[in-house]
């Protein structure tokens, strides 16, 4: 194995924050998506975070086996544009295993704690996190909708406690904007943009996160982007376009044509990341972070 490509989150999210764009945080589930993302980033130019829930770990036979596929990939690829592997909504136990494994970066989400054994374990995985070069975002104010099974409603975060979370030595803050993870439901009454200000005023212009980017107006993400926002996580809107084009392709009965062994998975999966590529293309144009490597 070579040395790992890998980057943490500090140096392409104060870029992002200076210029006023954002960095696109795409999860991943399997090979295809790393593919998918990472020829996206290679093929624009673009600085792109890999996200890894703890269920898409679970999936992937586990952090170790992450790490690996990922750096190998970049190797394979000869990937040169700046990329982070990124543990999304990690438990204590989870950021503190990932780290261990060789994530670039971790997300401690300590939001179901009270506030202050929040700044405590935070603290912590920062510890941790600095021995390996490696990054941390941590959450106040839980983000709505549902993630690795678990649902919660979206909530505003409390602007005193980004404030003090904000002393910590973070790459980024997530705080509850009003966003949700997920499809957006009908009745969603959108972004909160004077929480946002309050926050961004209270937290010393460090990046903050969005989660939940799928369903939201592209026009209010690039509001949220000029306001302090200069990370958006994306999952949903991948796996809608990769189902989506893998549909087609077995409609089109492509997968019956026995002489083209259209049943090859690797011709059956290809479809979908090539639009999983497409759909972060799309979301680099709309972040401003297109050709910023």
């Amino acid at each position: 194995m070579h040395k790992s490509k890998l980057v943490n989150m500090f140096d392409m999210l104060k870029r992002a924050h200076d210029g006023h764009y954002a960095i696109a945080h795409i999860n991943i589930n399997n090979l295809e998506w790393i593919k998918g993302v990472l020829s996206a980033a290679q093929e624009t130019n673009t600085p792109v975070i890999l996200g890894v829930s703890e269920g898409a770990a679970k999936y992937m036979c586990g952090f170790k086996n992450v790490v690996d596929m990922v750096n190998n990939v970049l190797d394979t690829m000869n990937v040169t544009q700046p990329v982070a592997l990124h543990l999304d909504h990690g438990t204590f136990e989870g950021a503190k295993a990932a780290l261990i494994a060789g994530f670039s970066s971790v997300m401690y989400d300590g939001s179901h704690l009270s506030f202050d054994e929040n700044i405590k374990e935070t603290q912590i995985i920062i510890d941790l996190a600095n021995k390996q070069n490696a990054s941390v975002e941590a959450e106040v104010g839980a983000i709505g909708g549902e993630e690795d099974g678990k649902r919660s409603g979206g909530e505003l975060a409390d602007v005193e406690q980004c404030r003090k979370i904000a002393q910590l030595p973070l790459a980024c803050l997530a705080a509850g904007i009003g966003n949700i993870h997920g499809i957006y439901p009908s009745d969603w009454t959108g972004l909160n943009f004077e929480r946002l200000k309050a926050i961004h005023d209270a937290t010393h212009d460090i990046p903050l996160v969005l989660h939940g980017g799928t369903g939201i107006p592209d026009t209010m993400v690039q509001k949220a982007i000029t306001m302090g926002v200069s990370k958006v996580n994306v999952n949903t809107e991948c796996q809608l376009v990769f189902a989506e084009a893998t549909r087609k392709y077995i409609e089109a009965n492509k997968d019956l044509d026995a002489k083209a062994k259209g049943f090859d998975p690797r011709k059956l999966l290809k479809p979908g990341v090539e639009a999983v590529k497409n759909k972060c293309i799309e979301k680099f144009k709309v972040f401003g972070s297109l050709g910023k490597a």
